[in-house]
């Protein structure tokens, strides 16, 4: 089997030394518009350059927890690359279901030789953990079902007397519980520690049921960018560049509400419990994944920020639309006016104990 070398670093070497990489390989990541940037970006290139690699890709990384704890205790990881966000990787690495990387020595320097580590900086947030993303989890809304005066704020999603009708979100407590507290007047600076108490909960559970029956719940990412497109909901949340597409290529009339547009990570990690074989295959796909020509390419089919910082430069124009993607990215100045950073050691710490708080609360 041919490998290209360059893409190879000494550890993917000392792996192979004596025997083959594995041909086919599974990737998990999210699906709908993401995976297809993914497979323009990333797979395609690395499956040209490796003829005899069989990519499949799986789009379970919304479940990508529980699976993996479930493969681990069957003693059988069917996974080798998978793209989560980083609370969850930082519970997988916690759990020892993801392997460490260490950045300088198993990915790519940036092309002026800067270290990975120091291209990839503060958002290395796991040593399990490589970042390819900056997104941001925010609302869209029909342009022809809020009347004469769109929303601004995101407080709006609560207004159902300015705003009437359906709205959507996401099934889960992440962002729902912050946006609830931020719109009963909890400082933006004040909502985790609020959050860490039972009275903290409580008000947003409080919050969130005064809106409770006008909500649809959504699981998928593509879920907000069809009800939107239906006009069954006049306004949800979902992933920024769900919204770019629905809006820029689908030409659907709906405008994105940046407003408390929560910041998030999301990258990859290699599952713990590989064969040789596996786990040097993954290496070398993550080695040229992630380098920084390509997570710039990714921006070039999405609007979410390249998480290399030699990679913000090389953003440019859309592949087919021919648009300047700049303005479109949840970190452009315009965008990012008020911000909100998600905590993502915060959920790692108390995830399990309010997913299962707010599933009791949607059953009620």
């Amino acid at each position: 089997m041919k490998v290209t070398q360059t893409l190879m670093t000494a550890s993917v070497v000392a792996l192979v030394a004596g025997g083959a990489l594995a041909e086919d390989m599974t990737i998990v990541s999210w699906g709908g518009a993401y995976s297809s940037s993914q497979q323009n970006a990333y797979h395609d290139p690395y499956m040209a350059a490796n003829p005899d690699v069989n990519i499949i890709n799986d789009e379970s990384s919304a479940e990508a927890v529980a699976k993996l704890r479930a493969m681990n205790e069957a003693g059988n990881v069917t996974w080798d690359v998978v793209d989560v966000v980083a609370a969850d990787a930082m519970r997988l690495c916690d759990e020892g279901l993801a392997m460490e990387i260490d950045a300088d020595t198993q990915l790519a320097p940036a092309p002026d030789g800067t270290l990975a580590s120091e291209d990839f900086g503060e958002l290395l947030v796991s040593e399990c953990f490589i970042p390819q993303i900056v997104y941001s989890t925010t609302f869209g809304y029909r342009t022809d079902m809020v009347g004469d005066t769109p929303p601004t704020s995101v407080c709006a999603i609560f207004d159902t007397d300015a705003y009437p009708g359906r709205r959507s979100l996401e099934k889960r407590p992440i962002n729902n519980m912050e946006w609830a507290l931020l719109c009963d007047g909890v400082a933006k600076a004040d909502v985790y520690d609020v959050l860490e108490t039972e009275e903290g909960q409580a008000q947003a559970f409080a919050k969130l049921d005064t809106i409770k029956e006008d909500v649809i719940w959504w699981s998928a990412g593509a879920d907000t960018p069809q009800l939107l497109a239906d006009g069954e909901v006049v306004m949800g949340s979902t992933y920024n560049g769900r919204l770019f597409a629905l809006i820029e290529e689908q030409k659907q009339p709906v405008g994105m509400l940046w407003d408390a547009q929560v910041f998030d990570l999301d990258g990859w990690i290699i599952p713990a419990g590989l064969s040789d074989e596996r786990k040097a295959r993954a290496l070398d796909y993550i080695y040229f994944a992630t380098d920084t020509q390509r997570l710039a390419d990714q921006a070039k089919y999405i609007s979410y920020g390249p998480a290399r910082a030699s990679s913000a430069p090389l953003v440019g124009m859309h592949a087919e639309l021919g648009i300047d993607m700049a303005p479109h990215m949840p970190t452009d100045p315009e965008n990012a006016k008020n911000t909100f950073l998600y905590n993502y050691e915060w959920w790692a710490d108390y995830r399990d104990d309010l997913d299962a708080k707010f599933q009791a609360w949607l059953s009620q």
